[in-house]
């Protein structure tokens, strides 16, 4: 060993300490920041992410006839991840029971945070467990402030009524009824179809899958699928969406009372990614068909 990189390396290690101490007090300030903004007592973990959670225990959950302890799945978790000078990455999930989640994706939204996957982890489960996993980037406090708001909406949601309701608030329309199918036809722009009293947009899409062109026959479609009677109906449907066109498509639809129930994917190794949310509402039927126009409309702008 020369001279020369002698001195390097003993350059390195008089410097290292100092990188090692600036690093580990930023996480601190980070941890300490977040634990005040979220109201929860945060750590870090040896990667350096800072993590919080709040497990549920609050209502006792069964699956497949036996208890679920807290510890075996009920966890809700948000984790932030450095990411530049002042900001940082979240990414969390959320533990929400069915009348929860509208709650829960609304403060979301009203917090800046994006809502990137809401789906079951267990079946035969009572009360139905559902989680909705959560995202964004920006600065430690206002990401963590917005997770508090989440859970605090959850929170809320079982302040009202301790155990999980099975069903949206209002009234439940009468099934076979009839509709104005021509003023519906005019926020689709494409024929119904009409089977059992149910009148059935469907809008086709286009990908590839394996080399292979894949159309609306073979799944890539939005949907939405309109029972009851034009004075009261619901909406039940499916939306296809790249990932850029995600976040505008939820947010547009809980704009317009739409309840989102479900966001996942249904192939892999697609040509490009989709992802679907499938979404349940109930009104009068020109008002749920106005909602999802506005959700196709804000989807063709992203």
């Amino acid at each position: 060993m020369n001279r020369r990189d002698m001195v390097q390396i003993l350059a390195v290690m008089a410097i290292s300490p100092t990188i090692i101490a600036t690093k580990g007090a930023a996480q601190s300030d980070t941890r300490r920041t977040i634990s005040s903004a979220a109201g929860v007592q945060a750590t870090v973990a040896p990667d350096g992410v800072v993590r919080i959670a709040w497990s549920r225990t609050d209502v006792p959950v069964t699956v497949d006839g036996a208890p679920l302890a807290p510890a075996a799945g009920l966890g809700s978790w948000a984790a932030f991840k450095a990411h530049g000078e002042d900001h940082v990455m979240l990414m969390g999930d959320t533990v929400v029971f069915e009348d929860e989640i509208t709650a829960a994706m609304d403060a979301a939204f009203a917090a800046g945070l994006e809502v990137t996957g809401l789906h079951n982890h267990f079946i035969f489960d009572d009360p139905p467990v559902y989680f909705m996993h959560i995202g964004g980037m920006g600065p430690a406090h206002d990401l963590a402030t917005g997770v508090k708001a989440v859970w605090d909406a959850i929170r809320a949601v079982r302040a009202e009524t301790p155990t999980p309701r099975r069903r949206y608030p209002g009234s439940t329309p009468t099934v076979g009824g009839e509709f104005d199918v021509a003023s519906l036809r005019r926020y689709f722009e494409v024929d119904p179809e009409l089977n059992g009293g149910v009148v059935k947009f469907t809008l086709p899409r286009t990908g590839r899958m394996h080399g292979v062109e894949v159309g609306g026959s073979m799944g890539l479609t939005t949907w939405a699928a309109f029972s009851g009677s034009t004075a009261m109906a619901t909406v039940a449907g499916d939306f296809i969406m790249t990932a850029e066109e995600v976040q505008p498509v939820l947010r547009s639809l809980r704009a317009g009372d739409i309840h989102v129930v479900a966001l996942h994917n249904h192939m892999i190794g697609e040509t490009p990614a989709f992802y679907f949310v499938h979404y349940w509402g109930k009104g009068p039927a020109e008002d749920l068909a106005r909602g999802v126009n506005a959700a196709l409309a804000v989807q063709k702008g992203s």
